[in-house]
């Protein structure tokens, strides 16, 4: 169960390295925008606010990588715990596709290191 729970962690940890990267240097680019379905001027009028974004997701991703370094189940769950409100909260306010992507594998990668913790 721990293998798994680390992986599954590896895992949301690398989803967020995905989105720093595609928020902060991909953004205003023609991969971010058709990503993200975007025009050129969309996308360079909110290239700072996605850059900000992008730079929260990696403090999410360092996080759970520093929870996987030390085996540090409470630091694993805090940041499983943000992923989750980040993904409800923009799920419920800019995409529900969000829920899918960022909620939902958040809360299988808690439950099962939950169960690891336990075990």
């Amino acid at each position: 169960m721990k293998i798994l729970a680390s992986i599954l962690v590896g895992l949301v940890t690398l989803t967020h390295v995905g989105f720093l990267v595609l928020e902060m240097f991909f953004w205003n680019h023609p991969v971010g925008r058709k990503i993200f379905n975007m025009t050129p001027e969309i996308s360079a009028a909110s290239a700072a606010l996605a850059a900000n974004q992008g730079l929260y997701n990696g403090f999410l991703a360092a996080g759970l990588l520093w929870g996987l370094i030390t085996s540090r189940y409470d630091v694993q769950i805090f940041f499983l715990a943000c992923v989750i409100v980040a993904g409800v909260y923009g799920g419920l306010t800019a995409k529900m596709s969000i829920i899918y992507l960022q909620a939902l594998p958040g809360v299988l990668a808690l439950i099962l290191v939950l169960l690891a913790r336990r075990g």
